[in-house]
């Protein structure tokens, strides 16, 4: 957030007009975030977030589906499993089963020799329909 900036450039005597133009933005904009820093979204999110963790703490082999479950059954907040899910993966609460995802291992050379004699390469490029 960019608005802190502002808060300290005009503590140090930069007008707000001057810096919110130069940081594109409008004197409105950061006044309003001013009156109430924290948006409800953010609060609501942070609630969730904390729920999520005791929810981990408790069992660490739930997944974000079953702690958007238990946030439904358990402490009444309703929230979908996608917001759960971005939610747990931004504070890393991820499920002790979870797999490590990556780069699977390249084959390697190749066990048997080449009995068939196979060759790929086209004499010519299929242009398609035409089969003659």
């Amino acid at each position: 957030m960019i608005y802190p900036l502002v808060r300290e450039l005009a503590a140090d005597g930069i007008p707000i007009t001057v810096t919110c133009r130069v940081l594109s933005f409008t004197p409105q904009a950061f006044h309003k975030w001013r009156a109430n820093p924290v948006s409800g979204r953010d609060w609501s999110d942070a609630h969730l977030v904390d729920a999520a963790r005791e929810i981990h703490a408790d069992d660490p082999v739930f997944g974000y589906r079953f702690i958007a479950d238990e946030l439904r059954a358990e402490h009444g907040i309703e929230a979908s499993e996608n917001r759960v899910a971005r939610l747990c993966s931004s504070h890393g609460i991820f499920s002790v089963l979870a797999r490590k995802k990556g780069r699977r291992p390249r084959p390697g050379e190749p066990v048997h020799d080449d009995l068939v004699r196979r060759e790929f390469r086209a004499e010519r490029p299929n242009l398609g329909g035409n089969h003659s």
